[in-house]
């Protein structure tokens, strides 16, 4: 039997779009493969989220399968879509891949396990499949499942029942997997396990069919591969970029050699976040405060990656507090990427605003007001720029910075995109180290200075916060370990930078609220995967 792995770049919502983009794979598939197989809810896009409450967005998606399965003819194909539940209870839908051949829709073998965790929300629309059957597909009995469908191998599993247990009943000869798995920085690793656990406890080869490409601040990597029964892959497609493939399972290759590097991934990932956001809503150009720092130039680098030198344009803001090298590196880096800038100091705004201000502000001493005067008067002329000339601003605040709250409302958390939220101070580092790996892109100057906000006087980052080693390992083991303080303690942290970082993260939630979606890279990102109240009281 030859499987093609369709790995596509689907768009939510996109119709006419996904519908093509099958096809046309159908179409090359033709002659030379038996079964081609595209992942979960492709028509649609992933995740569809509440479009999926709409009876027209239903409706559309059912005639867009019709008019793929007229294109199977001397093939099948394997199709995610979502699916009317008619049985009359439960939710209206189930998440479903669609069998199709002899040029029309044959079957669809509904998703059991619905996720509902972190980026998750499937039990929101669907409802869970209950029936259990192999399909037969060009003389092979194939167990199909969807996704979450084969991660239930753990030794503690999550869910209570096992759809492969129940298909392994139906004696198939193949597993078929198609998949909407978002990158993060370890889940090469972990879906290569799951993937290889099943083939190795069931004696079969397992054919996975992942997403690539970005929607909103959820990064698919694809990854797309065919597991043997012994558990080596025997074949992958690449990361981040759409491929198709056709795999010979009577006659699998050798094992291929999966080499992970983890900041290559990284960058992989934000600049398809970046381009896809900006290609998918139909923008083209991009706008960013550069401030000679290190979250800013790596931030314009991976912009200039994504969209083009030309489509990226920094502007400089100098203020008092503002170290002449501060400029002359920006400056550098611009002209290293062949980049646009332009400079605006901002001192003159700043005074008028503190001018204006003075008679309510008598009788309080300076605080960190006037220091946010500055961040906000940066945002202003971002924004007054990013109006007039239709230029979309890029967010450059790191992870460690958003999780203690470390920037200002309406100032430098302004933006359309988060490029490096979910990047640790230490990680944003390390990437820019990567992305020097090949030559000086960012100045060194910028790589080597201190952090600062130079909001005041020789300001230091470490004037209000630890060491970002010390701070970026704390906020992983509360973030993403979800540990409390006593786990804290007993990792070896001490207890009253606990109590200032805990204080500082849990104060801080209201202004992650109101910040610009944010590109997703770990397991536990600001955003739609962590839901954390506002107004709460959680004694640490």
């Amino acid at each position: 039997m030859r499987v093609t792995l369709a790995q596509l770049n689907y768009h939510t919502g996109n119709f006419s779009r996904n519908t093509e983009k099958i096809i046309s794979a159908i179409k090359k598939s033709k002659g030379h493969s038996d079964l081609v197989v595209f992942a979960e809810l492709g028509i649609t896009g992933y995740p569809p989220r509440d479009f999926l409450e709409f009876t027209h967005f239903q409706q559309k998606t059912q005639e867009c399968l019709a008019e793929i399965a007229r294109e199977c003819t001397g093939i099948w194909a394997i199709v995610g879509a979502p699916a009317p539940n008619l049985t009359g209870r439960g939710k209206p839908l189930f998440n479903a891949a669609y069998v199709l051949g002899n040029g029309q829709v044959l079957t669809a073998v509904k998703k059991t396990l619905l996720p509902t965790y972190d980026v998750f929300d499937e039990y929101r629309y669907f409802e869970p499949n209950r029936e259990f059957a192999c399909v037969d597909i060009a003389g092979k009995r194939v167990a199909v499942t969807i996704c979450e469908d084969l991660w239930n191998v753990d030794e503690a599993p999550l869910y209570v029942d096992n759809p492969m247990e129940r298909l392994m009943t139906h004696t198939p000869a193949l597993v078929v997997n198609i998949a909407a798995s978002p990158f993060s920085q370890k889940q090469q690793a972990r879906r290569s396990e799951v993937l290889a656990r099943n083939a190795i406890k069931y004696r079969l080869p397992v054919v996975y069919v992942n997403h690539i490409g970005a929607q909103t601040e959820l990064v698919f990597d694809g990854d797309s591969k065919v597991v043997a029964p012994n558990g080596e892959i025997v074949a992958q497609l690449p990361q981040f970029e759409e491929a198709i493939e056709t795999i010979d399972l009577d006659n699998l290759p050798i094992a291929v050699d999966v080499d992970i590097d983890g900041m290559a991934q990284v960058e992989g990932a934000l600049v398809l976040g970046i381009r896809d956001y900006f290609g998918k809503l139909g923008l083209q150009k991009a706008i960013l405060g550069l401030s000679g720092g290190i979250d800013s130039a790596v931030v314009c680098v991976l912009a200039v990656k994504a969209l083009g030198r030309e489509n990226v344009l920094s502007v400089l803001m100098p203020s008092a507090f503002t170290h002449p090298l501060s400029v002359s590196q920006a400056q550098l880096l611009c002209q290293n990427l062949g980049s646009p800038h332009v400079a605006i100091p901002i001192d003159g705004a700043v005074g008028v605003f503190g001018d204006t201000l003075a008679p309510f502000f008598s009788g309080y001493g300076a605080d960190v007001t006037e220091e946010n005067l500055q961040a906000r008067a940066r945002a202003v002329y971002l924004m007054a720029l990013s109006n007039k000339w239709g230029h979309i601003l890029l967010n450059t605040t790191n992870k460690s910075e958003m999780a203690v709250g470390y920037g200002t409302l309406y100032g430098d958390l302004c933006g359309g995109l988060s490029v490096i939220g979910d990047l640790y101070k230490t990680e944003v580092y390390a990437l820019a180290r990567r992305i020097n790996h090949g030559g000086e892109v960012i100045p060194s100057f910028i790589l080597e200075r201190a952090p600062s906000a130079e909001l005041r006087e020789n300001q230091r980052d470490t004037d209000s916060l630890p060491g970002y080693e010390v701070l970026d390992r704390l906020l992983y083991d509360y973030l993403e370990k979800r540990m409390g303080p006593d786990e804290l303690v007993a990792a070896g942290h001490h207890a009253h930078v606990i109590a200032q970082v805990l204080r500082l993260v849990n104060g801080s939630e209201w202004k992650r609220y109101q910040t610009a979606p944010i590109l997703r890279v770990s397991d536990k990102a600001f955003g739609m995967g962590r839901r954390m109240p506002i107004v709460a009281k959680y004694q640490w």
